[in-house]
């Protein structure tokens, strides 16, 4: 994952974005939804807040490579732990927006029901570890890096079987980006 990047540095469009939020079940007897995958270009919607929308968008592609998919917790890493936040925007409000968007069919989405620890690990920054007890074992496991990137390369493998078929669809009506001309 990228850390420091410059002002300069290029912008790449077909970039993801996955975050956790509050669960959901979209209808009877399905299963819980906590974690949504975007395509950056849906920060982008008129229904997202704005500019906090186009700023987080610039941030979320501005060096990065090609199909990457990036967790929120590796933005608030990259941006001081989360002391630039205020800089760039209101993530809590364009996330929620970003899940209502999905919910109302307004965007495209890869809606996943991540076990907890899964969960976990997206949460955290990309250097940081998760200790979990395991009461059979009666011992603690540690999970860091090289599981997040496990649970990140099995979320690609799910969005490559999705793209496959057609680019996740960001929405009608998009913002243009801070980077591309009105």
């Amino acid at each position: 994952m990228t850390e420091a990047q410059p002002e300069n540095s290029v912008r790449v469009t077909d970039v993801y974005l996955l975050f956790a939020h509050e669960p959901y079940y979209p209808g009877p007897g399905t299963q819980e939804i906590n974690t949504t995958l975007v395509a950056a270009a849906s920060l982008l919607h008129p229904q997202v807040r704005q500019p906090d929308g186009a700023r987080i968008h610039d941030r979320l592609t501005r060096g990065r490579d090609s199909g990457e998919i990036v967790p929120l917790a590796t933005l608030t890493h990259e941006l001081g732990g989360g002391a630039g936040w205020p800089q760039v925007g209101d993530w809590e409000t364009v996330t929620t927006d970003l899940v209502q968007l999905v919910r109302a069919g307004e965007c495209d989405a890869l809606s996943l029901g991540l076990p907890s620890m899964a969960r976990t690990l997206i949460c955290t920054g990309p250097h940081s570890q998760v200790r979990a007890f395991d009461a059979a074992a009666g011992e603690f496991i540690a999970y860091g890096p090289a599981e997040r990137a496990a649970v990140l390369a099995e979320v690609g493998t799910f969005l490559a079987c999705l793209v496959a078929e057609r680019d996740l669809w960001p929405g009608d009506g998009l913002l243009p980006s801070l980077t591309r001309p009105v």
